[in-house]
């Protein structure tokens, strides 16, 4: 039986035709011919914490409540037992303020930035490497039907990733189900938004697998260990501190995957290699990204 892109529901899927995410603007093409696009927006995010302002983040400006509670958490300063009173959005002000029945400051954190390799310039806080010592993932398996199956729904779904460029996607996904598909212009902030609706939902990550259009980074690899998730995939290559700090902490790692092809750097021992390479199709043009460069 063929992989194809079966019909599936979203539990969080992008919505490319919400007119607050794209705006259009004119321009010429290598012919001197004239063009109409419409391209991405980035608004700035400021992120509080009770009344400490945290960071301003740039990004599409969808899902600010998650890609709140996804970057505190991502940067430990939520921990898994605190309680969350309520998160507050301005849209004119442009701030979202998550408010915890402790009060608690981090300003020695703050003082020490390191800024990513992410899109739209991501900034860490404190040692990256925090944490990832007392991380111990689930060996969880991981079946290649699974993998091309995510493939073929992921990257056949209506989203600014296909229909605009210059944006990352990244998916949370279930066995060879996609469960929630966030977007954002720097990657670092589509894993946060996933990550913000894992703790908004109280979902499980010991079953999951995260899918990314990214490239494979260390900052993508621990904040994947660090959200517990045992998988991570990617349309894109890798680096190679990306590749040692998934070996380090037992993360299954796969990158370059497109079509039948995909390239396993950490976890080959996880793989179930169940499916039959004449039942997957290569990868179509019209799915590949437009503005692919972007």
């Amino acid at each position: 039986m063929t992989l194809t892109n079966a019909p599936h529901s979203y539990l969080v899927a992008p919505d490319p035709a919400a007119a607050h995410l794209t705006r259009p603007v004119s321009g010429t093409d290598h012919t001197g011919k004239s063009v109409d696009l419409n391209v991405v927006e980035e608004r700035p995010l400021t992120i509080f914490l009770n009344a400490q302002e945290i960071v301003t983040a740039m990004t599409i400006g969808d899902y600010p409540a998650y890609l709140a509670l996804g970057f505190l958490r991502n940067q430990g300063m939520l921990h898994a037992d605190e309680e969350i009173l309520r998160v507050d959005y301005d849209d004119e002000l442009e701030t979202v303020v998550v408010r915890t029945a402790s009060q608690t400051t981090y300003e020695d954190k703050l003082k020490k930035k390191t800024r990513t390799s992410g899109c739209a310039v991501g900034t860490v806080f404190g040692d990256m490497m925090e944490g990832l010592a007392d991380v111990t993932l689930p060996p969880h398996p991981v079946k290649t039907s699974d993998l091309y199956r995510l493939a073929a729904i992921i990257n056949t779904t209506p989203s600014l990733y296909l229909e605009a460029g210059a944006i990352h996607g990244t998916v949370l996904c279930q066995g060879g189900n996609p469960l929630v598909y966030m977007e954002d212009v720097g990657r670092h902030n589509a894993v946060d938004k996933i990550a913000g609706w894992m703790l908004s939902e109280g979902a499980t990550a010991a079953d999951k697998t995260l899918y990314t259009t990214g490239r494979l980074t260390s900052e993508m690899v621990i904040k994947c260990a660090l959200m517990g998730i045992p998988t991570l995939v990617s349309r894109s290559g890798f680096t190679a501190w990306g590749v040692e700090i998934a070996q380090q902490v037992g993360l299954t790692l796969i990158g370059r995957m497109r079509g039948q092809r995909f390239v396993c750097l950490s976890g080959e021992h996880r793989l179930i290699r169940d499916a039959n390479l004449r039942d997957v199709p290569e990868e179509p043009r019209k799915s590949q990204r437009k503005g692919a460069n972007g």
